[in-house]
């Protein structure tokens, strides 16, 4: 049997200092529901996908970065492809925003394959890009793809009309500040919504950014995407109430004082009310319980 030829290896890491690969933009889309789709539009969908993404770019005036593409992969439910990140303000926008007009477009003909909705992905990071097995591979392109499977994202779209939203977008932090807080792009920070990208039953957790070019439904309600609703502000303290008058209760049983003994511990003797067997009110207002516990 011949020997297998084993992939060259480089030093270890940290072992020796070297370049860094170039640096690349990263955008990866995936199709809401494909997996539940009938098996008959799989093919349909797949070959619909990059021919989506390549239109799109041409109407945002990005044909070239199609044409440019770098270790480009279908992934069956969806495309991803690497490119020059000096692009990425237009890549935010307005491809993102070309995209959802022409899926709108594209939905309303669909009757062969039914609708698609989109997740995307926007990430940036150095990438090996020589022309060699392996290129693309890197902890980039995993957090990209971890990004588009995450639960804010996932949450959005689904929450959303799906007669006006096809497109969710997810940025990661590196690429909304450089391309979106620095003004490169045309779309104000406002656009965007910061939430914790998570993905179940994954090591995965960074700070994102979400952008629908045609939001719809409640998408704002934090408890969508993952986070934790805005507690509202406590409303004024009313004004304390005035002291009720004490009203002198009418004598119960004989007039002579009575002696009540208690060999349980089951209450405290006193002139006023005993509440719950372990918690006196002896001024009529309802203090709170002694040992601390929510009423």
């Amino acid at each position: 049997m011949p020997p297998i030829d084993m992939p060259p290896s480089g030093p270890a890491p940290w072992s020796v200092s070297r370049d860094l690969p170039p640096y690349r933009g990263i955008l990866a889309v995936d199709a809401k529901d494909f997996t539940g789709r009938p098996a008959v539009e799989h093919v349909s969908i797949t070959a619909a996908i990059p021919q989506l993404l390549e239109q799109a770019l041409d109407r945002a005036g990005l044909g070239q970065l199609w044409k440019d593409q770098r270790f480009a992969n279908n992934t069956g439910d969806g495309f991803v492809f690497g490119f020059d990140p000096t692009a990425l303000p237009r890549v935010i926008h307005p491809f993102l925003g070309e995209l959802q007009e022409l899926l709108t477009d594209y939905n309303i003909h669909a009757t062969g394959t039914g609708p698609i909705r989109l997740r995307v992905s926007l990430h940036v990071g150095p990438l090996p890009d020589s022309g060699n097995p392996g290129d693309g591979n890197g902890t980039p392109r995993n957090d990209t793809h971890r990004l588009l499977d995450s639960k804010p994202v996932r949450a959005i779209l689904a929450a959303s009309s799906e007669s006006i939203t096809q497109v969710a977008a997810i940025l990661s932090q590196r690429v909304f500040e450089d391309a979106v807080l620095s003004g490169y792009t045309r779309r104000h920070p406002d656009f965007f919504i910061e939430v914790p990208a998570t993905v179940e039953g994954k090591n995965f957790q960074q700070l994102a950014w979400l952008y629908v070019p045609a939001p719809s439904g409640n998408l704002y309600d934090r408890r969508i995407l993952g986070g934790h609703a805005e507690r509202p502000a406590d409303p004024p303290a009313a004004p304390p109430a005035a002291e009720p008058a004490v009203r002198p209760r009418p004598p119960v049983g004989p007039t002579h004082e009575s002696t009540i003994t208690n060999n349980h511990n089951r209450g405290f003797i006193s002139h006023g009310e005993v509440h719950g067997g372990q918690h006196l009110n002896t001024n009529g207002r309802g203090d709170e319980p002694d040992d601390g516990a929510a009423r």
